[in-house]
Order: structure tokens, then C-alpha cells, then sequence
């Protein structure tokens, strides 16, 4: 199939792309799984913007909002990129509305929430299922759109490119093999402009917040492409994620309560009833994530206990029903009432602050080839992504990434002849009937970046992180060209060359900042304020 975009992913940066684009060629969204298995979808809080006084109650100002994410960031945000995203908030909101997104308001103005690392309540709303709101308008939208396909659980095997194919003159994207995750066959998908928007990484770890689909899958195809890969060592581990350890399932494993939790007043305590954070912060359980993560961890090895508390119990009656209706009955399905009983929550892998290096519209090294939302790094987030922020770039990186590619590589503009694109060789390869050691490997990989890349590092740990990952990476590459290709082996090779890479940018940085903590260098060196850089070849 030609196309002449190829879209990899369908959370609010691959879709709003996909909607803009269809006005100008027939655009191809592959999504791995169903739908609404997007990060975009699970996200509860909502997006940081700045609005006019017409429009909102706030007093906020696009200046306050850039010198808190780069605060958050901790001295390596790309001040221009973070302008240039924030600056677009208005236009993103009046985007999403016109897909159909319904912002919750007060009378006719928007009713703002507050998060961590926030001066002011900036944060547009939908309750407290913000995401699934934005997914569902984009998606159904999208249905609806000529020129624009949506093809379900089709995964991205390998990007095509022309240094893959042997030609030295350029390197430039040719288009993608795909596996039909339903069928098993493979296909070739060709197209000179592909986005990759496959989202991030947290299923690297035991406990996350993320969807299973989230195995890294961008960030992987980039790097066997060639593009460079930056600031993997800072992953956001998300501080309230709900401690079920009884309960079975991907929801009661992975559900997160919203930092605009704390930003209505919820406060973190031990199990003593004592707020541990003000210890670690002045501003205590609205600090920014990193700082909040950190502090429960530390709470948890002093007291040897296996969670700790969010308190809103001293909230009005009824107010986590009207505010947050599904964080509150999703807690009453298993058992716990939040109006009389604090909430057990751990900290869990959430975002991943590094990835495909590009420009700020998303622009990489391989010409044709662009990466837009969590699976870029463009600078905005620098050492760790102030709340909210996301959903924000995700939109303005898709408008910014259509409008570069309509100048430098539109359809219909005339393209130096591609080299032939083989088909897809299966080999002479067995099926996989040993499931066995996928999941073996799997599960430890997840493990082992638990314990020894977590929210606290230290070089031994990372040592023996990537020895192990090494050869983990024998055995799935062994495993993957020994065997026919199926949605669980690219998975794995995904997930194991997404910790690889994590781990290699980590051992990388001696020293502490933002969310990269390490025992061995606790402190922060202004010789390490660069971004780190990986190239392939």
C-alpha cells in the first residue's frame, strides 16, 4: 500500500496530525492494539495552558508558565522549544473544541485545576478522565474523515529507509513493514513522510501507569533506523498510583490518581497521618514529580512500609464524587472509600522525558521522518516534565510537524527515485511455540529495571543492568530471527532496546538532576547541563 502519510500511533499527537493532514493526501493511522489503547486515553488531569481573561479566572500569564516548566526542568529544557509550545496553548484548545472536546467550565469561562510545580491554576479539564475525552473526540472525528484510515492492531515492525537499502546519497524514509497482529502477515507500507507518534515507554517497568501497549515501540524503530536518541535516563515515575497489591488486571495493576488530586488539596502522609513531603520541599505534596516520587521512596525505606497515604478525607462531602467521579467510584469498585479513608498509593513508571531527537516540529535526522508527543524530545521537559504539559505538545508538535512537511516534502513534489523496496522474507523460520521465554524475559527485563534503574540509582546497579540487558538482547534478537514474527517477540525487542537505551544514557550522567537520581552523584554539576546523546551510526 502507498500512502502519502503513514502515521505510527494514535494518542493526541499521531491523530491531530492525521486530521490535518487528510486535507492535503489520504493518510494511514496504524494503531498497535484497539483504539483507546493510547496514553492519551488513560490520561486523567488534563492540559496546561494559558488562557485570555475572556476566556478564564486565573491571572496567569504565558511568562509564569515558562518559568515553571523550566523549573520543573531542572536546567535542560530548550527555552526556545518551551516557548514555542506554550505560546500555542490558546490554539490547541480552540483545535480540541472544534473536534468536540467538552472542557469542564464555570458559566461560560473554563474551570482550571492546579497541579505540581504550577504558580497558578492553569490546567483545562474534562472531571478526571481528560484524556479518554480527547481520545474519544479525535477518534470518532477521524472516523469521519475522508482520506483518512484507521487500521487496528497493526504493528510496526522496522522503518525502511534508504541507508537500510544499501544507497548512500541521502538517508530519507521509504515507508514501514507492518505486522497484521490478527493475521501475522507482513506488509509493506510505503510512504515518504511518516510520523512516528507511537508514544512511550513504561511497560519497561513492573509498576506503571501506562497501557500495556506502552513497550516503547517509537523510540526502538527510531534508533534501528538511525536517528539519535537523547535524555532516556530521565523517566517520570508518577507519585499516586494506587497500592491494589490483592487485586488482578490491568486497571487495578496500574491505576493512577490524578496529581489534580493534590491540586484540590490532597495530602500525602505516612501511616502515621504525618505529612512526610514538607521534609523534602516547602511546597510538600505539590511540589514537581520528581521531587515528590523521591520523597515517598525515602519514606517507604525508613519505615520499612509499602505505601503511603493520600488523605482527602478532609474535603467537603461529596467533593471527590462531583470533582473526580472516576477516580472515586473506581476506588469503590475495589473496596475503599476515599470521602472516609486515605488512599494507599506508590509511585509507578509514567512518562519518558527523553526520546527521538528532533526539532520542535518534530523534524529528525532522516529526512521525511518525524516523531511527535512522548516519543520526541524536543527540550520542553528538559530533566522532568512539568504535569499537564503533554497533551499540550502532543497537539502543537502535530501542527508544527504538518506545516515543515508541507514545505520540504509535500505530495506531489518531485522526490529522487527510491531504491526498490523488497518484500518481506519470513525465512525458513518456525513458529513461536516456545511463549515461554517471551514472557521469561519479559517479565525480567521489567524487573530488573525496577530494582536497579528505578527512582534511585547507583552505578553498581546500572552496571549490572546493563550486563543483564546485554545479553537479554542476544537472546531476543536470537529468538526474533529464529522464529516468525508476532505482535509479543517485536514487543519484547521493542522493551529490551528501550531499557537498553535508558540504561546507556543513565550510566552516562554522574551526576543527579531532575529525575535522574543516583547515590553515587548526588549532586548536580553544571558540566553535565548538556543533553545526552546517542547515535547508532
Amino acid at each position: 500500500m502507498t500512502v502519502d502519510f503513514l502515521v505510527i500511533g494514535a494518542g493526541v499527537a499521531g491523530l491531530s496530525f492525521a486530521l490535518r493532514a487528510a486535507r492535503h493526501g489520504s493518510v494511514l493511522v496504524l494503531m498497535k492494539g484497539g483504539a483507546y489503547e493510547s496514553n492519551t486515553a488513560w490520561a486523567q488531569g488534563g492540559i496546561a495552558t494559558v488562557l485570555p481573561e475572556t476566556q478564564c479566572f486565573s491571572g496567569d500569564s504565558i511568562e509564569s508558565h515558562v518559568a515553571d516548566t523550566l523549573d520543573a526542568g531542572a536546567g535542560l529544557c530548550n527555552e526556545t522549544a518551551v516557548r514555542t509550545i506554550i505560546a500555542e496553548g490558546a490554539a490547541t484548545i480552540e483545535d480540541l473544541t472544534g473536534y468536540g472536546v467538552d472542557f469542564d467550565k464555570v458559566g461560560e469561562r473554563f474551570q482550571l485545576g492546579k497541579e505540581g510545580g504550577h504558580s497558578y491554576r492553569r490546567i483545562l479539564h474534562t472531571r478526571d478522565t481528560t484524556g479518554l475525552a480527547i481520545a474519544r473526540a479525535l477518534i470518532e472525528t477521524a472516523r469521519q474523515t475522508p482520506n483518512l484510515t484507521l487500521l487496528e492492531h497493526h504493528v510496526a515492525i522496522d522503518l525502511i529507509t534508504t541507508t537500510k537499502l544499501g544507497a548512500v546519497a541521502d538517508d530519507r524514509v521509504l515507508g514501514a513493514y507492518v505486522l497484521n497482529a490478527l493475521t501475522n502477515e507482513v506488509s509493506v507500507f510505503r510512504s515518504d513522510r511518516v510520523v512516528l507518534a507511537a508514544g512511550g515507554c513504561g511497560k519497561v517497568y513492573l509498576y506503571t501507569t501506562n497501557p500495556d501497549s506502552a513497550t516503547g515501540d517509537g523510540v526502538a524503530l527510531a534508533w534501528r533506523a538511525g536517528a539519535s536518541i537523547a535524555n532516556m535516563e530521565f523517566i517520570q515515575f508518577h507519585p499516586t498510583c494506587f497500592y491494589n497489591p490483592g487485586a488482578t488486571g490491568p486497571e487495578a495493576r496500574s491505576f493512577l490518581v490524578s496529581e489534580a488530586v493534590r491540586g484540590e488539596g490532597g495530602v500525602l502522609i505516612n501511616d502515621k497521618g504525618e505529612d512526610f513531603t514538607k521534609h523534602s520541599d516547602p511546597r510538600g505534596s505539590l511540589a514537581p514529580r520528581d521531587i515528590v516520587a523521591r520523597a515517598i521512596d525515602r519514606e517507604l525505606k525508613r519505615t520499612g512500609a509499602d505505601c503511603v497515604y493520600l488523605d482527602v478525607t478532609h474535603q467537603p462531602k461529596g467533593f471527590m464524587r462531583e470533582r473526580f467521579p472516576y477516580i472515586h467510584e473506581t476506588l469503590l469498585k475495589y473496596g475503599l472509600d476515599c470521602a472516609t479513608r486515605p488512599i494507599p498509593v506508590v509511585p509507578a513508571a509514567h512518562y519518558q522525558c527523553g526520546g527521538v531527537v528532533t526539532e520542535v516540529n518534530g523534524q529528525t535526522g532522516i529526512s521525511g521522518l518525524y516523531a511527535v508527543g512522548e516519543v520526541a524530545c524536543t527540550g520542553l521537559h528538559g530533566a522532568n516534565r512539568l504535569a499537564s504539559n503533554s497533551l499540550l505538545e502532543g497537539n502543537v508538535m502535530a501542527r508544527l510537524a504538518l506545516a515543515d512537511m508541507l514545505c520540504h516534502c509535500a505530495p506531489g513534489k518531485p522526490a529522487p527515485l527510491p531504491p526498490p523496496i523488497p518484500d518481506w522474507q519470513p525465512g525458513n523460520t518456525a513458529e513461536p511455540d516456545e511463549l515461554v521465554v517471551i514472557y521469561h524475559n519479559w517479565d525480567e527485563i521489567r524487573r530488573l529495571m525496577w530494582d536497579y534503574v528505578s527512582i534511585v540509582r547507583t552505578d553498581n546497579r546500572l552496571r549490572r543492568a546493563a550486563a543483564r540487558l546485554r545479553n537479554l538482547g542476544k537472546e531476543v534478537r536470537e529468538f526474533y530471527w529464529g522464529h516468525r514474527v508476532n505482535a509479543d517477540i517485536l514487543e519484547l525487542r521493542n522493551l529490551v532496546t528501550a531499557a537498553s537505551l535508558i540504561v546507556d544514557c543513565a550510566v552516562r550522567r554522574k551526576e543527579s538532576r531532575g529525575l535522574h537520581f543516583t547515590l553515587d552523584h548526588p549532586a548536580t554539576e553544571e558540566r553535565f547541563r548538556h543533553d545526552t546523546v546517542l547515535r547508532k551510526f
